[in-house]
């Protein structure tokens, strides 16, 4: 923790870097980004969390789902998009195109996560709490910064590791480096492709039941019929083993996401390369050794936003598993763990 001295306020960088960051602020943001997965043990301690299936009914400060949704997650495409556009200009750089076609595997995603998904696919939204769709704006904000200063060429160097892709000896890099890219490229497709599929089939169960309940009653007030509809998916198909199949195929996603970015070099200009090292968070020191091994720019942006994705998930869909046998009970959820194939915790 001893490096994340450099942000405390009394270092903090002017307003106008933060908006466009320099290197140094780019430094700065990633080490406070990196340790952001300790601080996700609260969401192991409470199941407080306002928004979908657990939404408070009434509270001054709930969003409509649908708006508190895209607003938070738009963040994210909208801040990557201004930052690679204007940090190029700024620091004169040329983006390559395995740069530009990682950033559009990350629009890509959102788009389907911040305007498909809730304001066409989902039968309807619970609201939001203010303080979530703050958080995850927060959230969306330094994970797509520190992505979008790497993907123009920023490059912090890590203390202790080769992390550029430098191989001065191409004939001894490993066999498998040069197909780090293409393989990635196809666990993010299967990822999106997993993730979207599981979540279509938990709207389209939604819509079923909420038909089943409309035809029962003979008069209803409710103005959408599907708010507050839930239902437990049988254990078929991607819902076989686990509950929240989408979170997982989300971080294999991820995890190509990752891949794909060992195709990122640094830019060649040395204004674009922090002075100083950073030290990593302990969690990150494997990815490092490991990029250095296979002789591959280290995506260390692209792992922190995988490691955080995680972190913060793996609990909500805990809480999840513990919610489902509250509402539907033991026997429905039928042995199934809530990330992990038979758990019986998670």
């Amino acid at each position: 923790m001893g490096s994340i001295i450099s942000a405390t306020p009394y270092a903090l960088p002017p307003l106008q870097d933060l908006i466009i960051p320099t290197p140094e602020t780019y430094t700065q943001i990633l080490t406070v980004w990196q340790y952001f997965a300790g601080f996700t043990i609260i969401q192991w301690l409470t199941s407080w969390f306002p928004m979908g299936k657990t939404s408070l009914k009434s509270s001054a400060f709930n969003i409509p789902g649908r708006l508190g949704w895209s607003v938070m997650e738009l963040v994210a495409p909208l801040n990557l998009l201004y930052q690679m556009a204007t940090l190029p200009v700024k620091m004169h750089l040329d983006v390559p195109l395995p740069n530009k076609l990682v950033a559009s595997l990350y629009l890509l995603h959102y788009t389907n996560r911040a305007i498909i998904s809730p304001l066409f696919a989902a039968p309807s939204m619970s609201p939001i709490h203010a303080l979530i769709v703050l958080c995850a704006a927060l959230f969306n904000w330094f994970n797509s910064t520190c992505l979008a200063a790497w993907l123009v060429g920023y490059h912090v160097p890590v203390a202790g590791y080769r992390t550029d892709g430098y191989d001065p000896n191409p004939s001894t890099r490993p066999s498998i480096s040069p197909y780090l890219p293409y393989i990635g490229m196809a666990l993010f497709a299967a990822g999106m492709a997993g993730n979207i599929l599981a979540e279509r089939t938990l709207f389209r169960l939604r819509r079923e039941e909420a038909d089943k309940q409309e035809k029962k009653k003979e008069s209803s007030t409710e103005p959408n019929k599907y708010a507050k509809v839930y239902v437990i998916p049988p254990a078929t198909g991607l819902f076989r083993s686990i509950l929240y199949p989408h979170y997982v195929w989300e971080w294999v996603e991820w995890i190509g996401f990752v891949l794909v970015g060992t195709a990122v070099y640094p830019s060649s200009t040395s204004s674009t390369i922090a002075t100083g090292e950073m030290g990593l968070a302990p969690w990150l020191v494997p990815a490092a050794g490991l990029a250095e091994w296979l002789r591959v720019p280290l995506p260390l942006p692209a792992v922190v936003f995988v490691v955080n994705v995680v972190a913060s998930m793996v609990p909500q869909a805990r809480w999840g598993k513990v919610w489902y046998l509250g509402r539907f009970g033991k026997e429905k959820v039928a042995g199934r763990g809530a990330v992990v194939p038979f758990s019986s915790w998670l």
